[in-house]
Formats: structure tokens, C-alpha cells, sequence
């Protein structure tokens, strides 16, 4: 049975850690699906580890519902959330709801995510909450913001800066988010922001101290040319294939391809 965004908030009071992957198609979708994910995140990451976009801001809302249609087709266990692409949701609360409806009704997944926190973005998704759509927030570093905020840097290392994520986090459970994305803050303020909330928290380069933890896939099996800093590979597969593929041509090359053993 695939998991549902009610149980999550119990899971954070029971202590239970949430462990959420990224898919891009239908073969990722059945490995991490195998693998026992809580959650699967078709993620506007894509743009760069699987498209090869500098930022995250080119990919489209025709695009990401391509991708989760596939992604999908390979889940039997596990709730799917799709990032809501750059101005698909920003201009407007009818905006957020059309894309984030698009998103439900095309793809069959569960929930959307979206990236900012208050006053305008909060009210924006207690808007799309409202009409029915569970929505994942995501505060710290967004990526959609690079070139607001200059870089991918770490976001909140003043007690300024750290103070106003701590109250975007806040006005975002009260609009109604079933969780929150914690991506690239300090561990302390990650762990003050959890113990705030009665929502989960997931982090991403935001330390152990969250309610769970998410991780590109193409960044886990280190099939990405260069991973972020808080981001250790648990398996280099790009070398392998890498290596695979060199052996395949130099055995094609020497005729030893399809030979009998």
C-alpha cells in the first residue's frame, strides 16, 4: 500500500526517521520503490543532474509531468511528490492550483512541492491545501532563488537570517504543509526548526537532527560529474560505467565481442 501524507506527522511524534529518494523515470522509480523509501521526490533537480541545465529554473511544468508519468509507472509502495517548476506557481494563487491540479490529474502522484515561505507564498499554498492538493514546502536554500540569493551557498548562518527561516518553516505548517524541506542551513537551526514543528522536516545538507532525510539519487550512487558538499556518494557508479563501457568497446575493437567462453 502506498504510504500517505497523513501518517507522517505520527511518524515524527513516534520518533520514526523518513527517508525520501529522487526518481526521474521509470528504472529509478522501481530502485528506490524496491528499496523501501518512505517518499520519492520527481525533483526539478533534474534540470540539472539528468537535463544538464546550470540551474534548476528552465525546466517546465510539461517537462517534470513527462518525467513523473514515468517515474509513476514504477511505484507500488511509495508516495510520489513533484516539484512545481519556476513561475508555475509564483505568479498567482490560480496559477499554483492549475499547475499543481496538472500535476495530480496527469501524473497520478500524491502530492507537489513548492519552494518559500511567508507572507505570499503561505498564503499561496493554504490556497492550493485548500482546494484539495497536499503540498511539501521547502525553506533554507531554494534553488529557484539562485540568482536572487547570488549562489548555492548555505542560507541562515546569521541569527537574523535563521530567525526569519525559522518563522517561513512556522507559516508554512500553518497553511497546512504535510512536511518541510530543510535544504543547506546549520545543523543547530535545522534542529531548532524540527522541535518547533509538528510536521517533519527533511533535510538536505541541514544535518542528522531533522525527521528525515532526502538525497538525489543521481548524487547517492555518484552517477552525477560533481556532487554538493554535503552530499558523499555511498557507491561511484559513473566510474563503473564509465569502465563497463570502455571494456565493451575494446572488446568490440579486438573482436572479442559475443565470443564464446
Amino acid at each position: 500500500m502506498i504510504v500517505n501524507v497523513h501518517k507522517f506527522a505520527r511518524w515524527k511524534q513516534e520518533g520514526q526517521a523518513i527517508a525520501m529518494l529522487t526518481a526521474w523515470d521509470y528504472i529509478s522509480a522501481q530502485m528506490v520503490d524496491a528499496a523501501g523509501v518512505d517518499m520519492v521526490l520527481v525533483g526539478d533537480s533534474m534540470a540539472m543532474t539528468v537535463m544538464g541545465h546550470e540551474t534548476t529554473l528552465p525546466l517546465t511544468l510539461d517537462e517534470i509531468i513527462y518525467h513523473a508519468k514515468m517515474v509513476r509507472r514504477g511505484i507500488k509502495n511509495t508516495l510520489v511528490i513533484v516539484d512545481l517548476p519556476f513561475l508555475t506557481y509564483q505568479v498567482s494563487r490560480a496559477a499554483a492550483m492549475l499547475a499543481a491540479g496538472r500535476v495530480l490529474r496527469e501524473t497520478g502522484a500524491q502530492a507537489v512541492k513548492m519552494e518559500g515561505g511567508y507572507p505570499a507564498m503561505a498564503e499561496t499554498i493554504a490556497a492550493v491545501v485548500q482546494a484539495g492538493v497536499p503540498v511539501m514546502g521547502h525553506v533554507g536554500l531554494t534553488p529557484q532563488s539562485v540568482y536572487q540569493v547570488g549562489n548555492f551557498r548555505k542560507q541562515g548562518k546569521s541569527a537574523e537570517a535563521g530567525e526569519r527561516i525559522l518563522n517561513e518553516a512556522i507559516a508554512l505548517e500553518k497553511a497546512g504543509v504535510f512536511a518541510i524541506v530543510l535544504e543547506h542551513i546549520p545543523s543547530d537551526l535545522a534542529q531548532k526548526i524540527s522541535r518547533a514543528l509538528t510536521v517533519p522536516t527533511i533535510g538536505i545538507g541541514a544535518g542528522p537532527h531533522c525527521d528525515g532525510q532526502v538525497f538525489i539519487t543521481s548524487d547517492l550512487l555518484g552517477l552525477s560529474e560533481w556532487q554538493p558538499p554535503f552530499a558523499t556518494p555511498y557507491v561511484n557508479l559513473r566510474s563503473q560505467g564509465i569502465e563497463a563501457a570502455k571494456q565493451f568497446c575494446e572488446d568490440v575493437r579486438s573482436h572479442q565481442f559475443g565470443q564464446s567462453p
